[in-house]
């Protein structure tokens, strides 16, 4: 049920108005609309903040669909954010049938937002669409079985194509279940770092070993066991990449667009021992995986900046590091559909054609990357992505063209089916027989 008024909390509201308002008008990224917040908000109006604009995000499609039926001519972008930000604790609160006076509620608080946010006049306008939109949402059933790609994109707050695309490829069930794990708020994993057995009683133990479920209202204690190197804020999705390359104590590992080092701690962590090379792109990235690389204890990891397709070898060698290795892993760039019940902006902000364009570079990426593997050695090659076109077909493609190498496992999880983020991680062996000469290039 949405907190409506809570003086406590209070100030989270208009903070979240401003932060809808900007995404309405300019569609900035979520991750940057929670730069600059107010220096004086507590740590649980931070997070009331956050469920407000995620929620409206998340639901934006609905939302939209149903004032653009009540409103001819839409208001400024902060009037427009109140609207938004009702329906969705309209939405939010649907689900609460023993408190029927909430609707009236929701609206009569988003009405006084309007008058300290707007102008009177405008409030009227809320006040008018406010309990039309109440009746319009709760009047709203869910699809039925048969539903058109386009009932189904309106009522979760999905791009068509996407959804188009999702009944090709999984089928209407698997793809209902994809658009409300999507619609889900998203849980907080947190991967052991500390002693076997010494994790606190409160965090929820799950079906994978060494990931926690945080629990919330825990934020303090989360930063505080992070700030320690006792726990890393990941998802247990990650471990699926890192268990097929399998590093091993001693050895020397390169991981590749590491930013921002997730799977670079997690690999030193499974290490123990040995060197990591953590290679991307310069730029600000390079900040939060140097920032991550630190949390590493035992294994020697270096930051290698440089450009995967344009000179990696070079920036190795001048490392004085080898052009070729055992074990590499490429986290590719890539359309993040499996990673979208967190990422909720995502889904606003990627086109069909992204996954066209996506497995080219992909399918580059992985060409250059397998270059700097030694004969006999493995490739990762993992995304965030359930589309088959980033995944399957691009190693598909790879390995057609590239002789050199044979696929030896894959996994592929898919999140309303494993229970956390969505992935794709395909283990590639070099055989021993490949060209051992200056040019190792397959």
């Amino acid at each position: 049920m949405p907190i409506v008024v809570k003086p406590s909390l209070e100030r989270a509201w208009p903070v979240a108005a401003d932060r809808v308002s900007r995404w309405l008008e300019r569609r900035e990224r979520v991750d940057g609309l929670f730069e600059g917040l107010p220096a004086g908000l507590s740590g649980p109006e931070r997070a009331r903040c956050q469920h407000l604009l995620f929620g409206v995000i998340r639901h934006a499609g609905r939302i939209e669909s149903a004032l653009d039926r009540l409103i001819a001519h839409p208001p400024r972008f902060i009037t427009r954010a109140v609207l938004f930000l009702a329906g969705f604790e309209l939405l939010e609160g649907l689900g609460a049938a023993a408190d029927p006076g909430l609707p009236a509620r929701i609206v009569h608080h988003a009405v006084d937002r309007t008058k300290e946010l707007a102008s009177p006049a405008e409030a009227g306008l809320v006040n008018a669409v406010g309990r039309k939109l109440s009746e319009m949402l709760s009047a709203q059933a869910e699809p039925g079985r048969l539903a058109s790609a386009a009932v189904l994109a309106e009522y979760y707050s999905h791009p068509e194509w996407m959804v188009r695309r999702w009944l090709a490829t999984f089928g209407a069930e698997a793809t209902r279940r994809l658009l409300v794990w999507n619609q889900t708020p998203h849980s907080l994993f947190l991967r052991w770092r500390g002693a076997p057995g010494a994790a606190p009683e409160w965090l929820k133990a799950t079906d994978w070993g060494g990931f926690f479920g945080a629990p919330p209202g825990r934020h303090s204690e989360v930063e505080a066991l992070v700030r320690e190197g006792l726990a890393y804020i990941q998802d247990p999705g990650t471990r699926f990449a890192v268990e097929l390359l399998a590093p091993q104590p001693g050895e020397l590992v390169l991981d590749l667009c590491a930013a921002p080092g997730g799977k670079s701690v997690l690999i030193a962590d499974s290490m123990g021992t040995g060197r990591l090379v953590a290679f991307d792109l310069p730029g600000e990235r390079l900040v939060r995986l140097k920032e991550n690389l630190s949390r590493i204890r035992g294994v020697e990891a270096v930051l290698v900046p440089g450009d995967i397709v344009r000179g990696a070898a070079g920036n190795l060698e001048a490392r004085g590091f080898p052009d070729a290795f055992s074990a590499v892993l490429i986290d590719v760039p890539c359309s993040n559909t499996g990673v979208m019940r967190h990422r909720v902006d995502v889904k606003w902000r990627l086109l069909e054609s992204d996954l066209v364009r996506h497995p080219r570079q992909q399918l580059a990426l992985l060409s250059a990357a397998s270059r700097l593997v030694a004969p006999g050695g493995r490739i990762v090659y993992s995304t965030c992505s359930i589309d088959p076109a980033e995944n399957e077909q691009v190693v598909a493609d790879f390995v057609k063209h590239t002789p050199a190498f044979e696929l030896e496992a894959r996994a592929v999880a898919l999140p309303w089916e494993a229970g956390h983020d969505g992935v794709g991680a395909f283990r590639l062996r070099r055989t021993a027989a490949a060209a051992t000469g200056p040019d190792r290039r397959p």
